[in-house]
């Protein structure tokens, strides 16, 4: 279970201090299926990254079964980031000379698993979101729909607890989109991975089992 006691998050713009999250409270249990919406600049994003570990609150728990991460060492939350925590990015972040099976293989260099282990794993990840016969394409040679099952393929490859999918149907058409959020929807259920989607897109909200909405940092 993840939870969040009065988290806050500042950032200074010039003269200006932007409050990003205002004293949040969030309860996100195992098996949910999570979507935060709001406004631009609302704080989604920021909320997302501190789930994540890929940002540190200025105040306030973050609790991962009853564990603060905002006090984790740089190794440990490094572990956590690998090994618990899927993330999935609006403009995919693939490497564009790798073919489909090297980008999904990334994690698993970086949490020691053998090669012949990495192929294996990276292999049934691409086939378990219907890419199994573009594991040898680049990104260029995919279309955007399959660029994004490869990220997701390669959130799964470190058998993660929790799924983060920030805008992940924002740069597909309508069709495609559904597709993957479909796919998300099939990891929550089979899989039993916690997802947590960001979204600005009310068809994408009305698929997630809890929706809360964001406003000037604050949940409202």
């Amino acid at each position: 279970m993840i939870e969040l006691k009065s988290v806050s998050k500042s950032y200074q713009m010039g003269d200006d201090t932007i409050h990003a999250l205002d004293g949040v409270d969030l309860v996100v249990k195992d098996g949910d299926f999570l979507a935060i919406t709001g406004p631009s600049g609302s704080g989604k994003s920021t909320l997302a990254n501190i789930i994540g570990g890929l940002d540190e609150p200025d105040g306030g728990k973050v609790l991962v079964n009853e564990q603060d991460i905002s006090k984790l060492d740089d190794k440990t939350l490094s572990n956590y980031r690998n090994h618990e925590i899927g993330f999935v990015f609006q403009t995919f972040n693939l490497q564009p000379t790798y073919t489909a099976l090297e980008n999904v293989m990334i994690p698993l260099i970086f949490a020691g698993i053998s090669s012949a282990e990495r192929k294996k794993r990276a292999a049934e990840c691409l086939k378990a979101v219907g890419l199994a016969d573009r594991m040898a394409h680049l990104p260029s040679q995919l279309s955007g729909g399959q660029r994004q099952r490869v990220c997701i393929a390669r959130a799964l490859a470190n058998n993660p607890k929790v799924i983060i999918a920030d805008e992940p149907t924002g740069n597909l058409d309508s069709k495609k989109g559904e597709e993957i959020v479909g796919i998300l929807k099939e990891l929550n259920r089979q899989g039993k991975i916690t997802i947590i989607v960001i979204t600005h897109d009310p068809s994408v909200a009305r698929q997630a089992h809890r929706v809360i909405n964001i406003k000037d940092g604050r949940i409202s």
